[in-house]
């Protein structure tokens, strides 16, 4: 019997990927070592954000970065940094931004459910950009002009979702964003791989980056990074650090938060709700230099095995591999609402990525597939599909 027994929860396949609603993907050994040993000792967390800082400044390219308790986490955090600055009364007042800087300008096709952790901060939403091209009724998208535009005083941040389909670049935006003295925060939660996009966004000039650390880089499901500015993380990390302790006994490492620049410390802030544990902060330091000594290639090799095991048991089942840094099994079916719900009540349960499941299309990704389950993924996929 294994604890998920004991607690009568069921097992899965998981052929979607590392998303949280299926928890996620398998920390390695090595990773759970790491979390188990940290878990035996105490650590001042001050301290603890300040090693993570160096890392992720060394990895990432920017002046400084903390481990968050995942890629929204981040959000939040990087909003709260652009809106209050190194001010603890600002701190101590969100969400409420009155006389503050209330508002973050983002493309209307880049919009998406996650920028609740932005407006979660007391922001408005300013959308710009009328996306044809993704309605289909033309070529267009938002413009630089458009973000420079919709700017004012009340500007806080321009808020840019990364993807290879995002309109405009990123250095436009930069460009217009800086032009005004705005920053901007990069969404780059599923950037990754490649790996070398770790650093392109900081050198493309955003001035914050929050990524997910329980993806591609194979830390704790509840981690992720925010790297950028070193002010900008100062005041993340003091929204988001239990800071109940007298100003003469406060002592955090100057690397990470310059005290003298501070009239007094901020009461619990707006990310005191994200709090991110010891454990999960070595986790998935631990992860992320794994990750960057691996290279992409290495981890290709890995996921196309996988499925063109796969591919090569399921036979004539209209199974291809769509290839790419992480290839994928596509299956055509006639109808894939019903494939997908058959195999998620099934024994073992099989939950596919079915974002294409209307169109009658399964995709199968690898990257959280362990060998010894392959057998009895295509097992299923027979029995459901024929």
């Amino acid at each position: 019997m294994g604890i998920y027994d004991d607690l009568g929860v069921r097992t899965i396949i998981n052929a979607k990927g590392p998303s949280t609603r299926v928890s996620g993907g398998f920390l390695t050994p090595e990773v759970s070592r790491a979390m188990a040993e940290a878990a035996t000792y105490c650590v001042d967390m001050a301290e603890l954000q300040a090693g993570a800082s160096r890392i992720i400044a060394d990895v990432t390219g920017a002046e400084a970065g903390i481990v968050t308790s995942g890629a929204a986490a981040g959000l939040l955090l990087g909003t709260a940094a652009c809106i209050a600055g190194l001010d603890p009364g600002r701190m101590a007042r969100l969400p409420d931004t009155t006389g503050m800087k209330n508002e973050v300008v983002m493309v209307r096709s880049q919009r998406n459910f996650y920028d609740h952790a932005v407006r979660a901060t007391g922001v408005r939403i300013v959308e710009v950009g009328l996306p044809d091209r993704v309605a289909g009724a033309g070529v267009r998208d938002a413009e630089g002009w458009e973000i420079a535009d919709a700017i004012n005083p009340s500007t806080a941040a321009v808020v840019y979702v990364a993807s290879g389909s995002a309109r405009p670049a990123l250095d436009e935006v930069v460009r217009v964003a800086h032009g005004r003295n705005v920053p901007v925060l990069v969404d780059a939660a599923a950037q990754l791989p490649p790996a070398a996009n770790l650093k392109r966004f900081i050198a493309a000039g955003a001035d914050l980056v929050a990524y997910s650390g329980g993806k591609a880089i194979g830390g704790p499901q509840g981690s992720g990074i925010l790297c950028g500015r070193r002010d900008l993380i100062m005041s993340a990390i003091l929204q988001n650090l239990d800071l109940d302790i007298e100003w003469n006994q406060w002592a955090p490492p100057p690397s990470l938060i310059d005290k003298d620049v501070l009239v007094g410390i901020p009461p619990h802030g707006i990310g005191r709700t994200c709090k991110v544990g010891k454990e999960t902060i070595v986790g998935l330091l631990v992860a992320l230099k794994r990750f960057v000594a691996e290279s992409d290639e290495a981890r290709r090799a890995i996921y196309k095995a996988r499925v063109e095991r796969l591919a090569a048991q399921l036979g004539g089942t209209r199974g291809a591999i769509r290839d790419g840094l992480v290839p994928k099994l596509v299956i055509e079916v006639a109808d894939g609402v019903a494939a997908c719900l058959r195999l998620q009540n099934g024994v073992p349960s099989v939950h596919v990525d079915p974002s294409r499941a209307a169109e009658g299309t399964l995709v199968i990704n690898p990257v959280c597939l362990r060998d010894d389950e392959l057998d009895a993924l295509a097992k299923r996929l027979r029995e459901v599909l024929g």
